[in-house]
């Protein structure tokens, strides 16, 4: 069975197929459905969850060791098996094409692969698991609808733009969706749900302040406490928009599973939108430093 990517959500609301398979050339639509579908395996009482990433020396018998070995809670569990390099090679091919005959009940099994080529497709091991499961290709949708692809995301946050700030923001990201995505979560964090003019969003996507977002993100998973005050200093300087620089100090937070950190940026999100007390920049500062050291303390 083949799936779009946008119809995978209405799919996730029935019970699970026993197999997925993810392949395609945008990272970003890979990466969401994989999420989707991991979430989906959650609220249907997949309790466990076991990743399985195929390397060099990778053994074939150690996928079919997690599909015989049933959750240790009792429960359903979800087999998570990851091919970066998309060539199993001809044990790992004659091995997938062996696995389906074992699935059943009580497991789900989710195979991710990179972009495949035409010949790729045509193997007898995807066309296999494509007819025993369901296959998503992920790929970015052509120029033209590029526009439609943004305003569709704009939608989930309750924003709408007219056709041209559409356009100038597919223009902007010159097809790279994760370019377009960030820019999208820029546009909710900045203003209210309801149509974004395309002047609003020219000021934020044409931002060409010496000190970005991005460059905070990157001080605080390199543990650079120096670059990440220098670089919250410059921020403040250029009047940056706290709720970005607070969505750059969470989003680390969370990828840390620094539960105080979220807790503290909370208590800053209070502060931002005046229902709290303090210095937020200062707020920041501290933030960050406690990210920073976060590492062998």
């Amino acid at each position: 069975m083949q799936l779009r990517p946008e119809q995978l959500p209405a799919h996730l609301d029935k019970p699970l197929a026993a197999l997925y398979l993810l392949h395609g050339d945008e990272p970003l639509l890979v990466i969401e459905a994989g999420d989707a579908i991991r979430a989906a395996a959650r609220r249907q009482g997949f309790e466990e969850r076991e990743v399985i990433i195929v390397g060099a020396g990778f053994k074939w018998d150690d996928l079919f060791m997690a599909a015989g070995n049933m959750s240790l809670f009792g429960g359903s569990k979800l087999v998570d098996l990851r091919i970066p390099s998309g060539k199993p090679g001809r044990e790992g091919s004659e091995a997938l094409q062996r696995y389906i005959s074992t699935l059943g009940p009580g497991i789900v099994t989710l195979i991710t692969l990179p972009q495949l080529d035409w010949q790729a497709k045509k193997a007898a091991w995807v066309t296999a698991l494509s007819n025993a499961g369901v296959a998503i290709e992920c790929n970015a949708p052509p120029p033209p609808r590029l526009p439609q692809w943004i305003a569709e995301r704009m939608a989930r946050q309750q924003q709408s733009a007219p056709r041209p700030a559409l356009e100038f923001i597919a223009a902007h990201v010159e097809g790279n969706l994760l370019a377009a995505h960030q820019e999208i979560q820029k546009l909710g964090l900045l203003y209210p749900p309801g149509e974004v003019s395309l002047a609003q969003i020219e000021a934020a996507v044409m931002n060409v302040a010496r000190y970005d977002v991005s460059d905070l993100r990157d001080a605080l998973k390199a543990r650079d406490t120096v670059r990440a005050a220098r670089t919250l200093e410059g921020l403040k300087g250029e009047d940056a928009a706290p709720p970005l620089v607070l969505w750059a100090l969470a989003t680390e937070a969370r990828s840390a599973a620094a539960r105080p950190a979220l807790l503290h940026a909370a208590k800053i999100d209070r502060m931002i939108k005046g229902l709290a007390r303090g210095d937020v920049w200062d707020e920041f500062l501290q933030l960050a430093l406690r990210l920073t050291r976060a590492k062998g303390h």
